[in-house]
């Protein structure tokens, strides 16, 4: 087992209400020797105690239990908590995640950067999970804006439920049904691929940078580039979005600019971005996530494909059914109410019993 930072630092917690303590005593002899000054000593030594309890209440170190999930077309595996299940007092809140994430650096998942919040959704009846999706940045920062369909269905292996499963995923609105099949799931993301808001400016074709591009919001807000409106990148077909040098140093620039369109900084990790290129046997998609390329396509992204080769006059020849990425190929179909990714596959990998900080407040 890997060392239990937790114990460490509440030890230097312990040590911090020990020495605050000392001063409380001595400012309490200083009290009854100071004579006239008595009064205003005391009162000191009265805040110096409480102090030391707000320092032994921030050194709060408790125990949650959590799950590592692992969706097989994902980038890498999630940290799956289950919020009903946190000790009393916790939050979630990006400190408490920093610490966590401090916990698991010690650990073999110590480059896990996806985490899923979930419990029992506050909707009966419309859904039976409500799941939150954290990003944690390179920079040590969180980004809870984001979805994962990956780590949506990551909640759903870890809470173990027979039989289909709704989801209602916060961040991004989606109502997520996810129905067990053969040792898979499909997951049908329950919103029309016309519904209001599935083109975010109103247009089926945007220029950015001189280059024509189709902006879809279903599951994350997606932009999507026909490699052929790209000069140095189209003429190769899929070799050429397999291979070509530049290519993603160019999308993260047309992705800025989408960004800036949609009201987020140039570098959110908003809105997402994928290339494909026409085929014969049907469309080559690659797609950027966090840190560099997708081995695959995110979950969010077959649905943003299905989408937009639904609605007429996008970038993307629909209708789009079998997407080949570089890892393999994704399902996906459109219905009149609903979007479908076929047969995804997640498992198990862990269950951690981790220490939980617990910031007190007053």
């Amino acid at each position: 087992m890997p060392p239990d930072p937790g114990t460490a630092d509440a030890t230097a917690a312990g040590a911090d209400a020990t020495s605050v303590r000392a001063d409380a005593t001595a400012a309490g002899a200083d009290a009854a020797a100071a004579g006239d000054d008595a009064t205003s000593v005391r009162t000191a030594a009265t805040l110096l105690r409480a102090e030391a309890t707000v320092v032994r209440a921030e050194a709060t170190f408790l125990r949650a239990d959590a799950t590592v999930v692992r969706a097989e077309d994902a980038p890498g595996p999630t940290l799956v908590v289950r919020l009903d299940r946190l000790p009393p007092g916790a939050l979630a809140s990006a400190g408490e995640l920093a610490y966590l994430r401090r916990v698991l650096a010690r650990t073999p998942y110590r480059d896990l950067n996806k985490i899923a919040l979930y419990g029992p959704s506050r909707r009966p009846g419309a859904a039976d999970l409500d799941y939150r999706f954290v990003q944690a940045l390179p920079d040590g920062r969180f980004d809870f804006r984001t979805g994962c369909g990956h780590s949506l269905l990551a909640c759903v292996v870890a809470e173990g439920r027979a039989g289909p499963v709704a989801v209602r995923a916060l961040t991004t609105g989606d109502t997520v049904l996810c129905r067990p099949r053969g040792g898979a799931y499909d997951l049908d993301f329950l919103r029309a691929p016309t519904a209001p808001g599935t083109l975010p400016t109103g247009r089926p074709v945007d220029v950015l940078d001189g280059v024509p591009v189709s902006l879809v919001r279903y599951g994350n807000p997606y932009v999507l580039v026909d490699t052929r409106h790209l000069p140095a990148h189209g003429a190769s077909g899929a070799h050429g979005v397999h291979d070509a040098p530049g290519l993603e140093a160019r999308l993260l620039r047309l992705r800025a600019h989408a960004a800036v369109l949609l009201g987020h900084p140039p570098h959110s990790p908003l809105p997402k971005i994928a290339a494909f290129a026409p085929t014969p046997d049907g469309l080559f998609v690659r797609a950027l996530t966090v840190g560099g390329w997708h081995p695959r396509l995110a979950l969010t992204g077959a649905a943003a494909f299905a989408v937009a080769g639904a609605i007429d006059g996008t970038v993307v020849p629909g209708p789009v059914g079998s997407i080949r990425t570089p890892g393999g190929d994704v399902v996906v179909s459109t219905g009149p109410g609903h979007v479908r990714v076929h047969a995804k596959r997640a498992h198990l990998v862990d269950r951690l019993r981790l220490p939980w900080r617990v910031h007190a407040t007053a």
